[in-house]
């Protein structure tokens, strides 16, 4: 007998929203399955108009990062407090929660007997260690050295609160079986790609589409590139 899903109480729960964006897409397709679920974030930055449409109208939950002080412009050097400030939520009313994540989300803390899906993770080592430790000075990398280290053990001892992961591709699911001894299905994302092809004629020029954070050393690309 199929499960009747649209009886159930869903929270989606996204680390934050500042961009319309990779995963802000994984986000709407979410939405189109689960169109009656909450919305949790720890921050909302996504701008008015065009940059809002997808949601529908619908309001964020977010957690008390949102009204910290320069947390529009630098929330992400709150990281340190990400895994405390998501476990704040409270979600003892949902029957399935959703952690769409990267970095935090999936530390979430649910009622007995709900379900935790986590889509497309990322270990927090792939997202912040080793890819942000080559952006850093030598006085801000032996900073950076026990805030990783406490994230690190947080992001295992929080590994086992999903009861299902889903990998966006086999080397992530790769990871999240070395990392986190966990198995994960592999769903590639919802990319239309009858719109790109591999054979198309390149005439010398490449491109790359990413989001403008250290981690992912765009300039080192640019510097290969030149």
């Amino acid at each position: 007998m199929p499960l009747n899903t649209s009886a159930l109480r869903v929270a989606i729960v996204h680390e934050w929203q500042e961009h319309l964006a990779g995963s802000e897409r994984v986000f709407e397709e979410l939405l189109r399955i689960w169109p009656q679920a909450d919305l949790i974030s720890l921050v909302d930055f996504l701008p008015p108009g065009q940059g809002r449409a997808w949601l529908g109208g619908r309001p964020v939950q977010t957690s008390i990062l949102q009204h910290l002080p320069l947390a529009r412009r630098s929330f992400r050097y709150y990281l340190p407090l990400m895994p405390l400030l998501v476990e704040q939520f409270d979600l003892s009313a949902y029957d399935l929660v959703l952690s769409s994540s990267h970095a935090v989300a999936k530390g979430v803390l649910t009622r007995p007997g709900a379900c935790q899906l986590r889509a497309y993770p990322l270990p927090l080592c792939m997202g912040f260690d080793p890819y942000l430790s080559p952006s850093l000075g030598p006085v801000q990398r032996l900073m950076a050295k026990p805030i990783l280290h406490y994230l690190r053990l947080w992001d295992v001892l929080s590994s086992g609160r999903p009861d299902v992961i889903v990998a966006n591709w086999r080397h992530v699911a790769a990871r999240i079986r070395k990392e986190w001894r966990r198995s994960a299905t592999v769903v590639h994302p919802p990319v239309d790609i009858e719109r790109f092809r591999h054979d198309s004629p390149r005439n010398g020029r490449f491109m790359t589409i990413s989001r403008l954070v250290p981690y992912k050393r765009v300039d080192l690309l640019i510097e290969a590139f030149n």
